[in-house]
């Protein structure tokens, strides 16, 4: 996944490949339980507003922009409605619009104008929308600048059948609204990443999403299935992440956060995975977690075949207010699993389960009695009841939006 670079490159864009690590790692919250308490306040306020906004579901994401009836004239409103990790993503919200008109992608060095490759490598910051429904197969891996929101609403949008998006040591992108699945890996061909720069790519993982030193990143309501590796998956110190409102279908590993239990950066990775709906032909990795702290509230876990959240390196896993059906086989009816250690090691990470509702013989094995700090201000903060999870996760995945009307 390295980027080898063409020997044109600038000495700009050389230093900020060194420097990007430290860039992103600076986005680490001191005390996520404080981002955990926000989280839970905007839920509660969400629902005590349902008997006063008519299209209100107790969603605090949606209920921030779907009501109203002018959001295709209002779009970049959308940046200020994120919640968690990744509440400060703001996407391509201070720049202009930009009309993809070409679903085409036959040169990813020298893309053309009005296709998506072209919009989203582009250094100022860009709105991107669609003029149309689109299927874009994908000739190498979409590598994404700063300051980009990719806004399917309004239009049917599948990135489907090739490469994916690649958020590579950049800031600041919100993915919304997008159809993502079949996804290949891809590779040893050159990409450009901007205006001013391409280099050479080797093979490619093959996620929907990879995200790999990024931060401020919010992935919202997309359809995710059946890609070559990952749906979503985070590594190599990102951070500031949310990731909301999908739908995740038929996929073996789903979701991966943190790369290797030796990559001790990612200590700094905090996401906050809420309304999203884990459904049909999934296995494991709902998420998978390394060495961070992951907020995992008022999701649905329909489906999983042998395991939903797990995690090693002892990482900080908040589960508030989910509702897990657990499979029909016994063997597999355990929420969690802990992964390469022993039982005398896990014991004291920071695993807790406040509110959630277990279905099916489905059940979640806490870890961290004897409480740090972290652990306790964690337990004492109230769970959002697993009841909402119906209303919240309902319109989970890519939505069908039409101008002049409600979303």
């Amino acid at each position: 996944m390295t980027l080898v670079h063409h020997l044109s490159f600038s000495l700009f864009s050389c230093l900020f490949l060194v420097l990007a690590p430290t860039f992103t790692a600076s986005n680490h919250v001191s005390d996520p339980e404080l981002v955990v308490q926000e989280v839970n306040e905007k839920i509660n306020a969400s629902r005590r507003n349902l008997g006063v906004l008519s299209c209100g579901t107790g969603n605090p994401i949606d209920d921030c922009w779907r009501c109203d009836p002018k959001w295709e004239k209002n779009r970049q409103r959308l940046a200020d409605c994120a919640i968690g990790f990744g509440k400060h993503a703001i996407g391509g919200r201070d720049g202009r619009i930009y009309v993809v008109t070409d679903s085409s992608d036959k040169d990813a060095v020298n893309p053309k104008p009005g296709t998506l490759r072209h919009a989203v490598i582009q250094d100022e910051p860009l709105w991107i929308i669609f003029a149309r429904d689109m299927v874009i197969k994908l000739k190498e891996e979409l590598m994404m600048n700063s300051f980009k929101t990719i806004d399917g609403r309004g239009a049917s949008v599948h990135i489907a059948g090739g490469a994916c998006i690649t958020v590579q040591y950049v800031t600041n992108i919100i993915i919304h609204g997008i159809n993502i699945h079949d996804c290949k890996r891809r590779g040893n061909a050159y990409v450009r990443d901007s205006p001013s720069h391409y280099g050479w790519r080797t093979a490619s993982d093959g996620d929907a999403v990879s995200i790999f030193g990024g931060s401020h990143v919010w992935v919202d309501h997309c359809s995710l299935s059946n890609c070559d590796d990952g749906l979503v998956d985070a590594i190599r110190g990102s951070t500031a992440i949310t990731i909301s409102n999908n739908y995740l279908t038929h996929h073996n590993k789903v979701m991966l956060l943190g790369h290797s239990d030796s990559y001790t950066r990612d200590k700094n990775m905090q996401v906050t995975i809420a309304f999203n709906h884990f459904g049909e032909g999934l296995v494991q990795r709902m998420p998978r977690c390394r060495h961070g702290y992951f907020h995992v509230v008022n999701n649905d876990y329909t489906h999983w075949q042998m395991y939903a959240i797990g995690g090693s390196a002892a990482p900080t896993i908040n589960s508030q207010g989910n509702r897990f059906l657990a499979p029909n086989d016994h063997v597999f009816k355990e929420v969690t699993k802990y992964e390469d250690a022993p039982q005398s090691k896990w014991k004291n990470w920071n695993w807790r389960s406040e509110g959630d509702l277990f279905l099916n013989g489905a059940f979640f094995t806490p870890s961290g009695g004897r409480a740090s700090s972290s652990y306790a201000k964690a337990s004492s903060l109230s769970a959002r009841p697993s009841s909402l999870v119906a209303s919240v996760t309902g319109n989970a995945g890519a939505l069908s939006c039409r101008k002049g009307s409600r979303c």
